[in-house]
């Protein structure tokens, strides 16, 4: 009953009424990545007669957080890529690091030396710096 009332009222967790109905109607099911998004594309491989080609768009697993989607993924749903990363068989090189969403504002964002969020001790002022004071 929640997951259904938060459908109706809120378009950040997951998906509304409406994106669920419009994909059971027209959507086809394209892949999944590995954090548990859908994508799908318009059944049939159907152009839109306003935009010129084909409807692509992703179902988010919880937030709705753009962060989430894997580079190839990305690629596909802006058209960079015409094929999807579950239709081909795509191998990172060792250098490539696995995807990891934007966690600026949670508590694993990045916080460098110095920060005054960052654990540990500040390094002592130096003194070479002299605050502006209004007025003289």
């Amino acid at each position: 009953m929640k997951d259904w009332l938060l459908q109706i009222f809120t378009w950040w967790n997951g998906q509304t009424i409406g994106t669920r109905f419009h994909t059971w109607r027209f959507g086809e099911r394209v892949g999944e990545d590995e954090f548990g998004n859908v994508y799908y594309r318009s059944a049939g491989g159907v152009k839109d007669k306003a935009l010129g080609f084909q409807r692509r768009w992703v179902i988010y697993k919880g937030d709705a957080e753009a962060s989430k989607v894997p580079p190839g993924w990305n690629g596909w749903l802006h058209h960079t890529v015409d094929v999807a990363p579950s239709e081909e068989s795509y191998q990172p090189r060792e250098w490539q690091q696995p995807h990891q969403q934007n966690w600026t504002g949670t508590a694993l964002a990045y916080r460098p030396q110095g920060s005054t969020l960052a654990e540990g001790e500040r390094p002592a002022a130096t003194g070479d710096y002299q605050a502006w004071t209004p007025g003289r």
